[in-house]
C-alpha cells in the first residue's frame, strides 16, 4: 500500500500532537483526529484534518497514531470501554504509540494490541513543539519491523526521520537513555557556563563560542537562549527529568550498567525538586550552580540564535 493510500487516526492534540498531526495534513495524508477536548481537534479542521466525534471513528484506520499525557490515558484511549480496541470486530491495521510511557505499560498496550491482531509500534519522540514545528522532531521505533517498513514514509513527514531500535518496547529504553543524557548535559552545560561568567565571560558571548566550536549541538543552541535571559518557562520540568532518571536507574541496576556520571547529575536535579521548584525548566539547573558558586545571575539582554527559529532578544524568547 502506498503512502497516499494509507489514511491515518490521530488521539491526542496537545501541543505536541495538534504540531505532529498538521505536519501529516500538510504533507497531503488523510488524517483524521480525535481529542477528549473537541476543541482542540477543531483548531486542526483549517489544517486540513478531519475531526472524529468519537474513538470509534478511528477504528477503520490502517495507522491510528496516539500522542496522550501518560499511562493511565494510554491505557484509556486503547482498552477502555469506548477504546480504540473495544470492538473486535472493527479494528485499525496498527498502533503508533508516540506517548512518553513506561515500558510495562507499553508491553501491556503491546499485548492488547497483538491479542487483537493489531500491530503495535512504541515510537517515543525527541523534542517539543516547537521543535516540530522546525522540522526537527526526532523519533526512536520498536517493534515489528515489518509495520515499521510500512509506516516509516508518514514518520518522514514529522521531522527529521526516526530511528528503527528492534522488536519489542527497546525504543522506550532508548528515550530513557536519551533523557538520561539530557539531564547530565544540562547539568554539565550549568558549571562550564557559571564557570565561564564567575572568570568574566558574559553568558551569551561564552555560548556563542560554544555553540560554535565542535562542542555545540541541537541542544545546546536550543538551552542558550533559557540560560541567557534566565526564561525558565516549562519545557520539561524537573521532576518529569527525576522520574527519567529514576527508570534509567532502574534499567542500569536489572542490566547491571555502573553509571558514575549520570548519579551526579541526577542529584543536582534532585536538589532542584527538593527546592519546590518544580513547575519550572529544568534549566533551573544553571540557578542552582550558581548559587553554590557564589555567583548572582542576572538576564543578559543579548540576542541568542537557538537554531529553530533564528536569534531572540533579551527578555523572553
Amino acid at each position: 500500500m502506498s503512502v497516499s493510500e494509507m489514511s491515518i487516526g490521530w488521539i491526542g492534540v496537545g501541543r505536541m500532537g495538534a504540531a505532529m498531526a498538521g505536519r501529516l495534513a500538510a504533507a497531503g495524508e488523510d488524517v483524521t483526529v480525535w481529542n477528549r477536548t473537541r476543541a482542540k481537534a477543531e483548531a486542526l479542521a483549517d489544517s486540513g484534518c478531519r475531526v472524529a466525534d468519537t474513538i470509534a471513528d478511528l477504528r477503520d484506520r490502517d495507522v491510528v497514531f496516539t500522542m496522550v499525557s501518560g499511562p493511565a490515558d494510554l491505557e484509556q484511549v486503547l482498552t477502555g470501554a469506548d477504546g480504540l480496541l473495544a470492538d473486535p470486530d472493527h479494528l485499525p491495521g496498527a498502533v503508533v504509540d508516540c506517548s512518553t510511557v513506561d515500558a510495562d505499560t507499553s508491553g501491556a498496550m503491546r499485548e492488547a494490541c497483538e491479542q487483537r491482531g493489531v500491530a503495535f509500534l512504541s515510537a517515543p519522540v525527541s523534542g517539543n513543539g516547537k521543535v516540530v514545528n522546525a522540522g526537527k522532531l526526532t523519533l526512536v521505533v520498536s517493534g515489528p519491523e515489518e509495520t515499521w517498513l510500512k509506516v516509516a514514509p508518514l514518520v518522514d513527514h514529522l521531522g527529521q526521520g526516526a530511528t528503527y531500535v528492534g522488536e519489542g518496547d527497546v525504543a522506550r529504553l532508548a528515550k530513557i537513555c536519551h533523557n538520561v543524557m539530557l539531564g547530565v548535559v544540562t547539568q554539565c552545560l550549568a558549571e562550564i557556563t557559571v564557570l565561564a561568567e564567575k572568570g568574566g565571560m558574559s553568558r551569551a558571548a561564552f555560548l556563542d563560542f560554544l555553540n560554535k566550536s565542535v562542542m555545540g549541538s541541537t541542544f545546546t543552541r536550543y538551552k542558550s537562549p533559557a540560560f541567557v535571559h534566565l526564561d525558565y518557562s516549562p519545557t520539561f520540568t524537573p521532576l518529569l527529568l527525576r522520574k527519567d532518571f529514576d527508570l534509567g536507574f532502574a534499567a542500569a541496576h536489572d542490566l547491571d550498567v555502573p553509571m558514575p556520571v549520570a548519579a551526579a547529575a541526577a542529584a543536582a536535579v534532585q536538589a532542584t525538586v527538593s527546592s519546590g521548584r518544580v513547575d519550572e525548566d529544568f534549566a533551573i539547573l544553571l540557578d542552582f550552580q550558581a548559587r553554590s558558586s557564589g555567583v548572582e545571575l542576572k538576564p543578559e539582554d543579548a540576542e541568542v540564535d537557538d537554531g529553530l527559529s533564528g536569534p531572540s532578544g533579551g527578555g523572553t524568547p
